[in-house]
């Protein structure tokens, strides 16, 4: 019998069934064998959808043949770079414009099933994708109840979306998995902490090496988000934030704050480890402090077009101009009949940017002389409307992230609002916008139906009504934030939010009562409340 076991026999009921609620593997396997019916049927159902993007829309893009000849040189050639001119007799030239991570799974499956092997790059992630649904399955148990965990299941299992990007030689999969991964380790080592602080008379030391090794795994699948895409820190920032607020509320409880603090120092400590042997190599290789990737994925040799790109977050708020402007330069031509009514504000302005996009046309290169004079007009723009760049644009942008229809890698046209498109087509796109909109809309429902139940119990420390839901709200708001900076709106880059989003709409689908139970479903104690009168410490503070 191992120490968790011995240790339920000294604990109250209810928190022995905390305990019992923060083990992963078994409750899992439970779980399962429980509902074998419906997580088989879910599961066929699920992979058939997968497969159904596997043979009919596959997306290779640039971005993938990026990776390929990264994972492909460092495979061959143990050289961690890229073939100048992108011809294979030509020198390979060392980089760091992406991260390892990707190419490093490339790398194991080429290995594998041979060198650019792109269909079975897409099955292992549909693989992957599979136990991604089980993972955030296991997250809504975690934070909800059981019954939350099968709705969850099938809304993971059955959203296109992540089936899409399961067929995409794209890091999207592995960064939701482990994104999915990090929140799932994470709620469980808040609940054995949250057990292990309800009862006094716990064995010393017992509860603290399994909750120190959950965060330890924590620290590992942020290790690897960050690896994967550089904004996958943001997940990190977001569990930081949140540990220190949990500190700051429990601050007259020293042994609460100890515990916080350690946690989150294991956290900290073995997500940014993982990065130090990338930053060693860059500095030793390409001579240069980077622990990450260049923000905009370019050479030190290469001209960096920051006017270009300034200019363009002083107008930009949707996708369509991403692909029709933005990626076009340098190397296409601009077609300013493209260009949005709020690209100039008037006719003078007008001119001037009609005259240097006619510039650039010429060469459509973007030299720095040009660049410079993109600058000046985003210069003037933001002090004549400092309001629409700072706060307008980027609501506008984070918007039309969450709120797109989620087709940038299929047939459907970038413009389907004007549905100049084959009428499938038409219908695909607005099929997508709605069900995208069924979930960000349920799982916002899902908050604000849970902070008025939490109040109208008296509750209000505990908002939604679901365990740990600050990590959820923090991590959404905090990359909502950041993705509000950027001017390429990309709808896939909230994407790594779905976990987040599929576990509260599952708290609203599944009608629990939470706090109160509902029938089939069992009562989950409230994180900020104490154990029941009587019990040893049962009205110390809890995390």
């Amino acid at each position: 019998m191992d120490y968790l076991s011995r240790l339920e026999g000294c604990l109250p009921v209810e928190a022995r069934r905390n305990l019992r609620d923060s083990r992963y593997i078994p409750n899992v396997l439970n779980l399962i064998r429980e509902h074998r019916w419906l997580f088989l049927g879910t599961t066929m159902a699920a992979l058939v959808l997968r497969l159904f993007f596997f043979f009919h829309v596959p997306a290779v893009t640039d971005d993938s043949h990026i990776y390929a000849k990264l994972a492909t040189n460092w495979l061959q050639h143990g050289v961690y770079g890229q073939t100048q001119g992108g011809q294979p007799e030509k020198q390979i030239v060392p980089t760091d414009t992406r991260l390892p991570g990707y190419p490093a799974f490339l790398a194991a499956v080429f290995w594998l099933f041979g060198a650019g092997n792109f269909k079975a790059v897409m099955l292992t992630q549909i693989l992957v994708d599979l136990a991604t649904c089980l993972i955030v399955a296991d997250l809504a148990r975690q934070t909800i109840s059981e019954r939350a965990a099968r709705v969850a299941f099938v809304l993971a299992a059955l959203c296109p979306f992540l089936a899409n990007y399961a067929a995409a030689v794209l890091t999207e999969t592995l960064e939701i998995f482990f994104t999915a991964l990090a929140l799932d380790c994470a709620a469980a080592a808040l609940n054995r902490m949250h057990a292990a602080r309800d009862e006094a008379r716990a064995e010393p030391g017992a509860l603290d090496q399994s909750y120190r090794k959950l965060w330890a795994a924590t620290g590992a699948a942020l290790a690897a988000c960050i690896l994967l895409r550089p904004d996958g820190g943001i997940l990190l920032g977001a569990l930081t934030l949140y540990l220190a607020v949990l500190a700051c509320r429990h601050r007259v409880d020293k042994k609460n704050v100890a515990d916080i603090l350690i946690a989150g120092i294991i956290v900290v400590v073995i997500a940014l480890a993982a990065l130090a042997p990338w930053t060693i190599r860059n500095f030793r290789t390409l001579h240069h402090f980077q622990p990450l990737a260049p923000r905009y994925a370019n050479e030190t040799d290469e001209l960096l077009p920051r006017g270009f790109n300034r200019w363009v977050k002083t107008w930009i708020a949707d996708y369509a101009s991403v692909e029709e402007i933005y990626w076009n330069v340098p190397g296409d031509k601009i077609d300013p009949e493209k260009l949005p009514s709020r690209a100039m504000d008037n006719p003078a302005e007008r001119g001037e940017t009609l005259a240097v996009i006619s510039d650039y046309n010429q060469s459509q290169d973007m030299t720095p002389e040009l660049d410079a004079r993109f600058r000046n007009l985003a210069a003037h723009r933001i002090r004549a409307h400092p309001v629409r760049y700072y706060f307008v644009l980027p609501l506008l942008r984070v918007a039309d992230m969450w709120l797109r229809p989620r087709t940038e890698i299929l047939p459907p046209d970038v413009r389907w609002w004007e549905f100049n498109d084959d009428t499938k087509q038409s219908v695909i796109a607005v099929g997508f916008g709605l069900l995208n909109l069924a979930y960000v809309a349920a799982a916002l429902l899902a908050l604000i139906r849970g902070q008025s139940r939490a109040q109208s119990q008296g509750q209000a420390r505990r908002p939604s009504g679901i365990r740990w839901a600050g990590l959820l709200i923090s991590f959404l708001l905090l990359r909502s934030t950041f993705l509000g900076t950027l001017e390429n709106p990309e709808p896939r880059y909230t994407l790594e939010c779905y976990p987040a989003i599929i576990v509260l709409a599952s708290s609203l689908l599944c009608r629990s009562k939470f706090a109160g139970g509902a029938p089939g479903v069992r009562a989950r104690l409230d994180p900020s409340t104490s154990l029941r009168a009587g019990s040893r410490g049962a009205r110390r503070s809890s995390i």
